[in-house]
C-alpha cells in the first residue's frame, strides 16, 4: 500500500439508526452491520496530505437527531482486508481509540456551556487517524465515534461524580475514585485545566441511559473481539492508544515525553513485550518514559491478563508531535509521526510472531 494513500477499508460499523457517522473526510452508511467502503475511509493523495485529517471543528450530527441517547452504540471497527492479505498475514493484536470520537450531537452541546471547540479539548483528537495503518499490519482497529466528554470508555461503567447529579447514586456507583474527584467520571463534569461542562447537568437517568446504550455496547464488542483473537492465536495483545496534553501542569510546566508506555506497573502485560516496545520507539528517536505519568486506565486494567495470554499496553502520544494543540489541527509532523508509528509497530507485530510469548512469560 502506499504511505499516503488507502484503498477499500473493509469496515463493520453497528449502529442501530441508518444515520451516518462522519471519519476523515468520507461519510460511512451504518445501517447494517458489515459496510465496504467504497473509496478511502480519508485520502491522503494530494500536496500536503496531513490536510485531509484537519477537522477543526466538531463534526454534529442532523438537527433531527436531537438526542444522541436515540442513536445506539457508536463504534467503528477497521478490519484487514482479506482481499490484499493471506489468512496467515492476521495478527494476535487488538488496536483500540476509545477517546478520538469526534460526533456531537445537538442536544449535548445545548446541555454544555462551553463551545465545541473547548469540548474537543478532551479528545485525543485524530489518534484513530494516526494508527490507521493497524489493518493493513493484519490486525482489526475499533475506534469511538462519540466523544469522550459525552461517555469515557476508560472508566468503570460506574464512576459517577456526586457533584454532577442531584440524585442518589445506586449503590453500585463508585463516587471516590481519583477520577471522579477530578471529574472525570465515566459521564465527565469536566475538561481541559478542569473546565465545567454544564450549564444543565445530565439527570441520572439521562447518564444511565448513555452508559446502557454507548459504553456497555463498546465493552461487549472489545471484549468478544479479544476473545475471538485469543481463539484463533491462544493468546492476544490489545495496544490501547492515546495522546495527552505536550505539557506538564503545575506553576513551571514542563513537557512529556514523546511517548508514555503504561502496563499498570508491569500487571497488564509480558514485561518483555512491553520493553521490546519501548525498545523500537527509542530506536525511532522518541523519548519514552513508563509508567509515568500515565500506567493506563480502566481498559489497561480491566484487559489486561498476561497470566491468561491477555496483554494490554497503554500507547500515550504526545499532541504536540504531530498536532497544533490551539487549533486543534494536524502540522506538519503529522505524517511523520505516523510512519513512525507504523514502523514500530509492524516491527512489534512481526517480531511477536516470531516470539512464543508464553514461553517468555513463564522465564520471567
Amino acid at each position: 500500500m502506499s504511505e499516503l494513500k488507502r484503498s477499500d477499508m473493509r469496515v463493520l460499523a453497528p449502529l442501530s439508526s441508518g444515520a451516518d457517522v462522519a471519519l476523515g473526510t468520507e461519510n460511512i452508511g451504518c445501517g447494517s452491520l458489515e459496510h465496504q467502503a467504497a473509496g478511502p475511509l480519508w485520502d491522503r493523495s494530494g500536496d500536503n496530505p496531513a490536510a485531509a485529517y484537519s477537522l477543526a471543528a466538531p463534526v454534529l450530527s442532523p438537527e433531527t437527531d436531537d438526542d444522541q441517547t436515540d442513536q445506539g452504540p457508536g463504534y467503528i471497527i477497521a478490519a484487514p482486508d482479506l482481499t490484499q492479505l493471506s489468512p496467515d498475514q492476521l495478527v494476535p493484536f487488538v488496536f483500540n481509540s476509545p477517546h478520538s470520537g469526534r460526533r456531537y450531537s445537538p442536544q449535548f452541546l445545548r446541555q454544555s456551556r462551553l463551545g465545541p471547540h473547548l469540548l474537543r479539548r478532551s479528545e485525543d483528537a485524530m489518534v484513530d487517524q494516526l494508527f490507521d495503518f493497524a489493518p493493513d499490519l493484519g490486525a482489526p482497529l475499533m475506534m469511538a465515534t462519540f466523544p469522550r466528554a459525552f461517555v469515557d470508555l476508560n472508566r468503570e461503567p460506574y464512576e459517577l461524580d456526586p457533584h454532577l447529579f442531584s440524585e442518589i447514586l445506586p449503590a453500585e456507583a463508585n463516587q471516590t475514585s481519583h477520577r471522579v474527584a477530578s471529574g472525570l467520571g465515566t459521564i465527565a463534569r469536566v475538561v481541559g485545566a478542569g473546565l465545567e461542562i454544564y450549564h444543565t447537568p445530565p439527570t441520572l437517568d439521562e447518564a444511565l441511559t448513555r452508559i446502557a446504550l454507548y459504553y456497555h455496547p463498546y465493552h461487549k464488542r472489545l471484549s468478544d473481539l479479544l476473545a475471538a483473537q485469543k481463539a484463533r492465536f491462544q493468546q492476544v495483545v490489545l495496544i490501547d492508544c492515546h495522546s495527552m496534553p505536550s505539557l506538564k501542569r503545575g506553576a513551571t510546566p514542563s513537557p512529556f515525553a514523546d511517548i508514555v508506555i503504561g502496563d499498570r506497573h508491569g500487571t497488564s502485560a509480558s514485561p518483555f513485550l512491553v520493553q521490546s516496545l519501548i525498545a523500537l520507539f527509542e530506536a525511532q528517536g522518541l523519548r519514552v518514559d513508563y509508567n509515568e505519568p500515565y500506567a493506563g486506565g480502566y481498559i489497561t486494567e480491566h484487559y489486561g491478563a498476561p497470566d491468561r495470554a491477555t496483554h494490554a499496553i497503554q500507547v500515550e502520544i504526545n499532541r504536540a508531535r504531530y498536532m497544533d494543540e490551539d487549533h486543534l489541527a494536524p502540522h506538519a509532523g503529522f505524517m511523520t509521526l505516523r510512519a513512525q508509528l507504523e514502523a514500530v509497530f509492524a516491527e512489534f507485530l512481526s517480531d511477536f510472531q516470531a516470539t512464543d510469548c508464553s514461553q517468555q512469560a513463564a522465564a520471567e
